[in-house]
């Protein structure tokens, strides 16, 4: 895993460190994860980190594609390693649980606006909400 990871760094002009090593390799073990939650699995990996070196990170992989920032309403911001293909994702109200859903229908944006107001649309966030089936089973 190090080597594709530390490969897919130097790809995108990231200097490898090993903080950003497990940081982004963290991120594709736990995919929807926050950044607190991401580091508390650096630590666990590596020892000690900061927190603000976490975000600063987070925010270097978002710049340069190889993570996607998605920020569902009343949620704290959640990374993924799944980016470039305009996924969408499903949420559960209940326990928070997220999975990706594959775009709607057609190619991406894979939606089209009523009126673009002359924007070239490249992307479309869709988050689709309920309850999973282990919540609607559990509850009273």
């Amino acid at each position: 895993m190090s080597n594709g990871v530390e490969r897919l760094l130097r790809q995108h002009g990231v200097q490898v460190t090993a903080q950003r090593l497990a940081i982004l390799s963290a991120v594709s073990c736990r995919p929807h994860a926050t950044a607190d939650e991401l580091t508390d699995d650096v630590r666990a990996a590596i020892g000690s980190i900061s927190r603000q070196a976490v975000y600063d990170t987070l925010g270097v992989l978002v710049d340069k594609y190889l993570v996607r920032r998605i920020q569902p309403a009343g949620s704290a911001a959640r990374f993924e390693t799944r980016v470039g293909d305009n996924h969408h994702h499903l949420i559960c109200r209940s326990c928070g649980r997220t999975f990706d859903v594959d775009c709607a229908v057609g190619t991406v944006p894979c939606l089209t606006a009523g009126d673009d107001h002359g924007f070239e649309i490249d992307e479309a966030e869709v988050i689709y909400w309920g309850r999973c089936e282990s919540c609607r089973t559990t509850a009273p």
